[in-house]
């Protein structure tokens, strides 16, 4: 049996990455941050009692910044697959919080691999590097493309990216690195611009908010759906050797796309109901990212299923069941 160990399982990628190895019937290993509430709704739909005999999803406490308490985690497991998603993921955090960002990001990194390098079991290790790497560089964007990070966030991502192309040609170690774009679902968190989108024009329908407050919305970005993407982490670490992949669907719009679509679904126009603060917009901001995934779709055989138009629609759906949920007195989805 296949034993996968991630990190960042909670989150939105590593949820739908725990539900598609579970199906593949692997032994699923997560490590969780220990917090005084709950944080694993998004696991809800896959979680076993550990006094089952098929008991084959299992969380462990951890943190990206404890290496000692990683590498002992990597011993006891032995994974044969390890999924690094772990980080302080919002771009625009990013600047607020930039130590902690490169932390758990750059150093995590590091302190991965190193655990990994040490155990020497042959463990295939994927790396979660990011679109935000290019930064300015003119679209589209593929593997070949120079990186020009304009984030603490995108900054720690090309350190951590990079830390991972030496360590695979230093030692020899399986690692691929999916340059992934823009990936949302229900599941996004709701800070996230697009959730945020879909979950005020949901609000807004039934009378619960008056207006949305966004920054720049001329940016445009290369949305895909992360239930599709996690098949493209997996099908990495599946070839013969490691490599980096940009996983994007080749289309990319502008946040006033985003809520032509979104407001549109329940029949709104957005436009009175939209303003700009100036605090969300970005100290350098990225206008335009456009995925060249060319390298995948023909190496991998991978394409994404879910095109933008049909996720923004999925999203909205979505967040209105929950905004109705709401009002009858059930407790949101996540």
């Amino acid at each position: 049996m296949k034993r996968a160990l991630i990190t960042g399982i909670t989150g939105q990628d590593g949820s739908y990455l725990a539900e598609l190895l579970l199906a593949k019937g692997y032994e699923v290993h997560g490590v969780i941050r220990r917090s005084s509430s709950f944080n694993t709704e998004r696991l809800d739909g896959i979680y076993q009692d550990p006094h089952s005999a098929e008991y084959k999803l299992r969380l462990h406490y951890g943190d990206l910044d404890d290496g000692a308490a990683l590498s002992a985690l990597i011993k006891k497991v032995q994974p044969t697959e390890l999924y690094n998603l772990a980080a302080q993921s919002h771009v625009r955090v990013s600047f607020d919080i930039p130590e902690s960002t490169v932390s758990s990001i750059a150093l995590g990194t590091l302190r991965l691999l190193e655990a990994v390098r040490e155990l020497d079991n042959g463990c295939r290790f994927y790396q979660a590097s990011s679109s935000e790497m290019f930064g300015s560089a003119p679209p589209p964007q593929s593997e070949t493309t120079a990186f020009q990070p304009r984030s603490p966030y995108a900054c720690a991502k090309v350190f951590a990216h990079q830390l991972c192309q030496n360590y695979r040609d230093a030692y020899g170690m399986h690692i691929s690195c999916g340059i992934l774009f823009n990936h949302e679902s229900p599941r996004r968190g709701i800070p996230f611009v697009t959730r945020k989108v879909t979950r005020a024009a949901a609000r807004i329908k039934h009378g619960l908010d008056k207006k949305l407050y966004l920054g720049n919305l001329d940016a445009k970005r290369d949305w895909g759906f992360a239930g599709d993407y996690v098949e493209a982490m997996w099908l990495m670490l599946q070839q013969e050797k490691g490599d980096d992949y940009v996983v994007a669907t080749g289309e990319s719009h502008s946040i006033r796309e985003l809520l032509d679509v979104a407001f549109g679904t329940l029949g709104l126009d957005w436009k009175p109901y939209v303003e700009i603060d100036p605090r969300y917009f970005r100290p350098t901001e990225v206008d335009h990212l456009h995925g060249d995934a060319s390298k995948t779709f023909a190496k991998l055989g991978w394409k994404p299923k879910v095109m933008f138009k049909e996720l923004v629609e999925m999203m909205v759906r979505a967040d209105e069941e929950d905004v109705r949920g709401s009002l009858a007195g059930r407790a949101p989805k996540m």
